[in-house]
């Protein structure tokens, strides 16, 4: 699995947002909007999840984009153009189901914004008409605003410090558009997890259908380890097999807060110069 294209799309404002397109000839082939991959930089290294975030069939190339906060996304990021892969594995998860829903609100926050691009462009070719809620902490962070405008009816930029678009949070315009106007089928939101909570609770009196795309914490993606592990309607569900799309007015979003810090002792050990990953064998070929 080759890396074909490398290109940093945040600036250099840290932590870095950077885009690839790798050689994967069957997922680009079978991978449809909503699925994911899972990818080891090394032998040693371990699973992360990534979504897929466009694909060339006749070219058989996949682009994913991450941003450099972890162990593993920042070795990923010292990868160059030519450099390989030790596994990629996709297309995973359920695609996220694609009709005409007539008006549809789309709401992207921070990375979560790559996972919306492929939707809006399936949506948009479904023939609905989509009003896009992006948000970021600065203009540099606000990633594939033009490409997701292109297909929106409506558009509005938003970022913390207000160096792009309105100041503030996605949800001080969601709130205005549904006091005006509650006349969507669907709002689809990816984002961080206090984002889509946000959100959901909405989004919840106007009874509008909310579905959240998650990113929960994942080693298999097969259903097999049980990390990923949620609670939806008071059922115990699986994102990597029963998602990643959940309904946001079910998803028990304090106990998925919970658990993404689980193990923010380890993520903070392994970047003190990989100092946790000698115990559990996180290395890359040159022991870095």
């Amino acid at each position: 699995m080759k890396i074909i294209e490398k290109k940093v799309v945040s600036g250099e404002q840290l932590p870095r947002i950077t885009s690839m397109i790798i050689s994967s000839p069957e997922v680009a082939k079978k991978a449809l909007p909503g699925q994911f991959i899972i990818l080891m930089v090394s032998e040693q290294g371990e699973r992360i999840p990534l979504t897929v975030v466009d694909t060339d069939p006749d070219k058989g190339t996949v682009t994913i984009m991450f941003q450099e906060v972890g162990y593993t996304t920042k070795l990923l990021g010292t990868l160059n153009e030519g450099d390989e892969l030790h596994s990629f594995v996709g297309p995973l998860g359920n695609p996220t189901p694609i009709e005409n829903y007539g008006k549809v609100l789309i709401v992207g926050g921070g990375v979560g914004i790559a996972e919306v691009f492929p939707v809006v462009k399936a949506l948009n070719k479904a023939g609905c008409s989509l009003y896009t809620v992006l948000g970021a902490r600065s203009k540099d962070l606000l990633i594939l605003k033009d490409e997701i405008k292109a297909f929106s009816h409506q558009f509005y930029p938003v970022t913390d410090d207000g160096t792009f678009g309105e100041k503030g949070f996605v949800t001080g315009p969601l709130g205005r558009i549904l006091k005006e106007d509650q006349d969507f089928s669907l709002v689809y939101c990816v984002g961080p997890l206090p984002m889509m909570k946000a959100v959901s609770e909405l989004t919840r009196p106007y009874s509008i259908k909310t579905i959240v795309c998650l990113c929960t914490i994942m080693i298999d993606g097969t259903g097999m380890c049980g990390g990923c592990r949620l609670t939806e309607a008071g059922q115990v569900k699986f994102c990597c097999v029963d998602g990643p799309d959940f309904d946001g007015h079910l998803v028990d979003f304090d106990e998925l807060l919970a658990r993404g810090k689980r193990f923010k002792p380890q993520e903070e050990q392994a970047l003190q110069k990989g100092s946790g990953h000698k115990n559990c064998r996180c290395l890359d070929k040159q022991g870095k």
